[in-house]
């Protein structure tokens, strides 16, 4: 303890000693230390500091907007040399100053201001020359780009030519071309090109240059213009008689776009942005959204409706498969059409589109999906006010053999009048030959075994033809039978398979065996009760 006190008196008794030196030997350090060079701020803070000095200044786009307008004053009325030289220049100084600056507000104003002042000049070689110098200058923003494009797009229909309209649109579409951020004008410019290229007659390159886009990949575009751009080149593609790019085509539409659900919520919406644009006394646009989960942009003006939609696309499958002539199919999409709810509100429509169903499902191979349609159709309600179809489809669904004079006799004068079924012989003949196999399966639910000349005579035909068509059904594996030719004799039912015959000989035995039991117990039985000595019995 004592050294202690004495070390703290010494500490005390040096402070007092020195007086002010203690003072003066931190000032020293603190001017030592103001005279060293300041140490260097980090990169990260530098830009920092920037960026918040760059938001800081923010642009008078009022201001600019201003002198744009008068640059293009001083130009108006000038000869197109005059305006190249001076309104252009300074244009196209203003939008590099602001495109420098990264600015995408008034570089945007600056790129659309220069397609104006061309357009304003008629100036149309100019134009084009100046939206791919637009978007090929250094460091260009993409925003400013797609400005300017969609400023373009709007002179397409002020062109003096239509020369000078495809040469622009052209022009635009080499411009568009890689880039996704304007996809949408792209699809919209294509299509396009190619109303022009049809109206000209040049179908095959009208139909090549709709192919090259590629919609359904598209994320900004609404479903409806989607599958609307889709149909269109199919519409191409049947038109030029290409029908298995077509098929290809039309298979990336699916059914299930034309839904009941999404046809009920399509009309809803439609309702519903009808009554919003009747209270705000101003268009509405419907919102959709987009495969990205971002809002869609908004379809072209004359886009049909989904409903519409569904009717053009089972018209483009109907000649689809008539050319291939497949009723079946054909039959189906009448079906899906007279199920439309636009369609069945339209008596006129259904109509025809019921009779069409009943045709074709009747000209239809036979077979599980054809029967399920044809019990299907026959119960339908409005079959009733078609008195001629229902007895129609009353032949296929029940089990009655009918004779073919009487058939044509009765409805030769519908397939008159149905031209457009009935143009060619061939449909003719198929009726005839669905009639006949109709008959022949009544007869193979009713016989076992029957002569080929019975059948002939039932059938009302002759015996060669009646072999024909029941060896046709026996190919398509509709009916199962065999024909002794020797014998003239056909039978009807599939030839059992060896393991078959074998499993049921095996049951057979099975049964006889049980049933052998079961007599010897009850002989056993009846003897001991009545003290019979049965000679089994005896040891």
């Amino acid at each position: 303890g004592g050294v202690r006190g004495r070390a703290r008196e010494d500490t005390r008794s040096r402070g007092r000693a020195s007086g002010h030196g203690g003072v003066t030997t931190m000032t020293e350090e603190t001017m030592m230390d103001a005279a060293a060079p300041p140490k260097e701020e980090p990169v990260k803070e530098k830009k920092r500091k920037a960026g918040m000095k760059k938001k800081e200044s923010d642009i008078d786009y009022e201001a600019l907007e201003k002198q744009i307008a008068g640059i293009k004053s001083n130009a108006a009325g000038s000869s197109a040399e005059k305006l190249l030289s001076e309104t252009l220049e300074e244009l196209l100084a203003l939008e590099k100053t602001y495109r420098l600056q990264a600015d995408l507000k008034a570089t945007s104003m600056c790129g659309v201001a220069v397609v104006q002042a061309c357009f304003e000049a008629k100036q149309w070689k100019l134009l084009n020359e100046h939206v791919v110098l637009i978007s090929k200058r250094r460091a260009q923003l993409k925003q400013a780009v797609g400005a300017t494009v969609r400023e373009t797009i709007k002179y397409l229909d002020h062109t003096p030519d239509e020369e000078t309209k495809v040469e622009l649109i052209r022009t635009l579409t080499s411009v568009t071309e890689g880039k996704i951020y304007l996809e949408l004008e792209r699809a919209r410019l294509t299509r396009k090109l190619a109303a022009i290229l049809e109206s000209r007659g040049k179908l095959d390159e009208a139909a090549e240059c709709l192919q090259e886009v590629a919609v359904e990949t598209f994320g900004a575009m609404a479903k409806t213009e989607k599958i609307d751009f889709i149909l269109e080149q199919v519409r191409l593609c049947l038109k030029k008689e290409d029908f298995i790019r077509a098929f290809i085509l039309v298979k990336k539409v699916t059914p299930r776009a034309f839904s009941e659900k999404r046809l009920a919520a399509s009309s809803f919406s439609a309702a519903k942005a009808e009554d919003a644009a009747k209270a705000e006394g101003e268009g509405a646009e419907k919102k959709e959204i987009a495969m990205d989960g971002s809002t869609a942009a908004p379809p072209v003006e004359g886009t049909p409706t989904l409903e519409e939609l569904k009717l053009t696309y089972y018209g483009h499958l109907i000649s689809y498969y008539r050319h291939t002539k497949d009723a079946l199919e054909i039959c189906r999409c009448y079906q899906n059409i007279y199920d439309t709810p636009s369609v069945k509100a339209d008596p006129a429509k259904w109509t025809e589109a019921l009779k069409n169903v009943c045709w074709y499902v009747v000209l239809a191979p036979s077979g599980p999906m054809q029967t399920s349609i044809l019990n299907t159709v026959y119960e339908d309600e409005n079959l009733s006010k078609l008195p001629l179809y229902e007895r129609l489809l009353r032949i296929f669904v029940k089990t009655d053999i009918v004779e073919w004079t009487d058939v044509e006799a009765q409805f030769g004068p519908e397939m008159m009048e149905r031209a457009e079924t009935f143009s060619s012989q061939e449909n003719r003949d198929t009726f005839k030959l669905r009639v006949v196999d109709h008959n022949i399966l009544v007869v193979g639910g009713y016989y076992s075994h029957i002569t080929l000349a019975r059948l002939a005579d039932i059938l009302k035909i002759s015996k060669p033809e009646a072999e024909k068509y029941l060896s046709d059904l026996v190919l398509k594996k509709t009916v199962r039978a065999k024909i002794d030719r020797p014998k003239g004799i056909v039978s009807f039912g599939e030839r059992a398979k060896p393991d078959e015959v074998l499993s049921k000989w095996s049951g057979n035995i099975g049964k006889l065996l049980e049933l052998l039991e079961k007599s010897c117990h009850k002989i056993a039985k009846e003897a001991q009760q009545h003290k019979v000595l049965v000679p089994s019995m005896k040891s």
